[in-house]
């Protein structure tokens, strides 16, 4: 029988609930959200994270993330697939299944590197089942739990700057720095892992460990603007929405994701305000305090 307080996204929605914000609003200003990501400038840090085999197609996906000038990350599906995409956004960081054929990780980051994406990536917590340590099978494709040499082989074959998905501790996101990424997803793949911390909450612990070079993604529960405020305070660089675009895409397209994207940067830029920060860069966390209801 399931556990239903094993259940993480619940868990993560509870975390966030309890970050309350204080305001600072004499002598505020108009904010930017504008962010420079890989050499890149974008209009917000909120990115639609990498979902697949969304229904009606990854290019308009990633369109509607060009529309509001935002980065894209998408996830599984063919070198077929990621000709589409990019021909619609290059601006796009590709996260790759741990395919158990090495080949078919390559291939797509070749395919990358061919299209001109800004970043490769893997998500390394669907190598395994939910409820075992069995490799997992995902759409018909065999997984494999990659090693730290696949792992590095992984990051060194490619000029790209690499991004794991799934790092979920201090722990992780060091080896990560070993293996030379550029940054990490924290995540738990929607939970994919049960009784998993929220990724929010470990971002201070973890920003203190990587440094302020390494990019760190919130991946997770970002429902508007204000969850996307609370993990931008707290330590990330940027931060990755999902669930909220599936449903405009489906009704409004590429069109939808933009609307979704620039009200969530609307109210990301109501609360910055609100609390005297001039821009992404300049979040005081000390304006983020826990509290139990």
């Amino acid at each position: 029988m399931k556990n239903e307080k094993a259940d993480s996204i619940a868990i993560n929605r509870r975390y966030l609930d309890s970050l309350v914000i204080e305001g600072r609003i004499i002598g505020a200003e108009h904010p930017s959200t504008r962010v420079t990501v890989l050499g890149k400038n974008f209009e917000t840090p909120i990115v639609p994270g990498a979902l697949s085999h969304l229904k009606g197609g990854m290019a308009g996906y990633a369109e509607g993330a060009r529309l509001a000038g935002a980065l894209c990350s998408v996830g599984m599906g063919s070198v077929e697939d990621m000709d589409a995409i990019y021909a619609a956004y290059s601006d796009v960081i590709k996260v790759i299944k741990p395919y158990a054929d090495q080949e078919e990780v390559l291939s797509r980051i070749r395919a990358a590197e061919r299209l001109g994406a800004i970043g490769v990536g893997m998500d390394v917590e669907h190598s395994i089942n939910q409820d075992d340590d069995a490799d997992s099978l995902v759409a018909g494709y065999q997984m494999k739990l990659p090693t730290m040499d696949d792992l590095k082989m992984f990051v060194q074959s490619t000029r790209l700057p690499f991004f794991i998905k799934g790092a979920l501790s201090v722990q992780d996101a060091l080896r990560c720095q070993e293996l030379g990424c550029a940054g990490i997803i924290l995540s738990h793949h929607n939970g994919l892992m049960r009784w998993a911390v929220p990724p929010v909450m470990l971002l201070p612990e973890v920003r203190r460990a990587v440094g302020p070079d390494f990019l760190l993604m919130a991946d997770g529960g970002i429902a508007d603007g204000y969850d996307a405020f609370k993990a931008l305070a707290l330590g990330a660089d940027l931060v990755c929405v999902g669930k909220p675009l599936m449903e405009p895409y489906q009704k409004d397209g590429p069109r939808g994701i933009a609307d979704v994207l620039r009200q969530m940067t609307g109210e990301l830029r109501g609360i910055m305000a609100r609390t005297g920060s001039k821009d992404v860069k300049h979040i005081d966390p000390a304006v983020i305090h826990p509290v139990q209801f």
